[in-house]
């Protein structure tokens, strides 16, 4: 029974490619109108699948770029009767891929997809490398995640994936998408998200590892006060001169004191005096996407 579930047109849902392949016409219509494809875009799709996505963007597109891990679902789109000319199809891992071989000239890429959960978050910030290459981003990932990707200070929401994604790009919400869009329906609700790279950074940041391992301390310990979850990067004192409140929580800290936190901490392991403790070289090392929000 639960095999059957997990068909559709032919193709079973592989769960360790945290496959569930979009259906609803009306939702589909939705998320095509949102990206809003010209016909000269420079389009890439990750993650095809069955193409519930990639037919209706095609028609409006004169060629594009899709990316599938599923070397089954490549070989069908290799072979589609009414796309396969205008499709290049890559058939990689998303994670591996240099996203930044398919900027043409001055035309960034505008990048879609329907992502798998159990990659989402690692693969934007895959792709948050190449952010000078890409125009824009829609992405279908569960709607708590993009909840977290838009989220302020001061919400609980708010974490690690919040700052890291809001100091590269704005974030939107644009579709609401429930389970029953998807074969086979998945257990939480979906959204599409609209991530815009910055053409410059709101704030200032003299190192994005710096950035990185800030922000990765203070939410691995985000019940405590900065004044302890960061007292392996900056001292008190350090804080209270950037007029921060060292009594502050992570979810409290907006991403312009994240940025002064950042630049403080990477200024300090500048100075010829200073040598880092192996507890900040291992914060920074230990950075792992798929961990922690």
């Amino acid at each position: 029974m639960q095999q059957m579930s997990n068909k559709h047109l032919g193709h079973t849902a592989r769960k360790r490619f945290g496959q569930n392949f979009l259906h609803d016409e009306y939702i589909i219509d939705k998320i095509v109108s949102a990206i809003g494809p010209k016909h000269d875009d420079n389009i890439v799709e990750i993650g095809p699948g069955l193409g519930a996505l990639t037919e209706p963007v095609a028609e409006l597109v004169d060629f594009f770029t899709v990316i599938e891990l599923d070397r089954d679902l490549a070989a069908r789109l290799r072979s589609h009767p009414f796309i396969r000319d205008k499709l290049t199809v890559v058939e990689q891992d998303a994670l591996k891929f240099d996203f930044s071989q398919l900027r043409q000239s001055q035309k960034k890429i505008r990048v879609f997809g329907n992502l798998p959960y159990n990659i989402s978050t690692p693969l934007m910030f895959h792709l948050f490398k190449y952010c000078e290459h890409i125009q824009d981003m829609h992405f279908m990932l569960q709607h708590e995640v993009v909840q977290r990707l838009c989220a302020k200070s001061g919400s609980k929401l708010y974490g690690r994936l919040s700052v890291m994604a809001q100091y590269y790009c704005s974030a939107v919400p644009v579709v609401m998408v429930p389970p029953s869009a998807f074969k086979p329906a998945p257990k939480v609700d979906s959204a599409v998200v609209r991530l815009s790279p910055r053409s410059l950074p709101q704030y200032a940041v003299s190192s994005v590892a710096s950035l990185q391992a800030i922000v990765t301390a203070a939410f691995n310990q985000r019940r405590k006060t900065i004044r302890n979850s960061l007292k392996n990067l900056l001292s008190e004192a350090q804080i209270v001169a950037l007029d921060i409140d060292p009594e502050s929580r992570a979810e409290q800290i907006t991403i312009a004191q994240f940025a002064k936190l950042a630049n403080a901490f990477h200024n300090a392991s500048q100075a010829p005096s200073h040598e880092p403790s192996h507890k900040v070289a291992q914060e920074i090392s230990s950075h792992d996407p798929r961990h922690s929000d």
